[in-house]
């Protein structure tokens, strides 16, 4: 099944989401060469895909696992969180409807 993952970034986690993005991004490579992952991306601070210093506001990942515990162990253990990058995360089932 799906499951969205929606993260919050703390405060001025621009810096830290720097240095723990390229194991971030390793762990989701991991899911889409296993036909794993629909989506995933940040949320930009302002209305810019490149948002520069205003940094990100937090992320969105849609993925495939066999439970909803699996995806909340998958998603406790990003880099992000392990950094303080997130300060919130919450894992919910996803029903993909469109497109089909």
């Amino acid at each position: 099944m799906w499951y969205a993952i929606m993260a919050e970034d703390t405060p001025n986690s621009l810096d830290k989401r720097l240095v723990a993005r390229p194991e971030h991004l390793k762990r989701l490579q991991i899911l889409q060469e296993a036909g794993k992952l629909l989506l995933a991306g940040p949320f930009p601070a302002i209305d810019s895909s490149d948002p520069g210093p205003a940094g990100f506001t937090g992320s969105l990942i849609v993925a495939e696992f066999s439970n909803l515990q699996e995806a909340t162990e998958w998603a406790n253990n990003d880099p992000f969180v392990i950094s303080n990058v997130y300060k919130n995360v919450i894992v919910k089932p996803f029903r993909k409807t469109l497109p089909s």
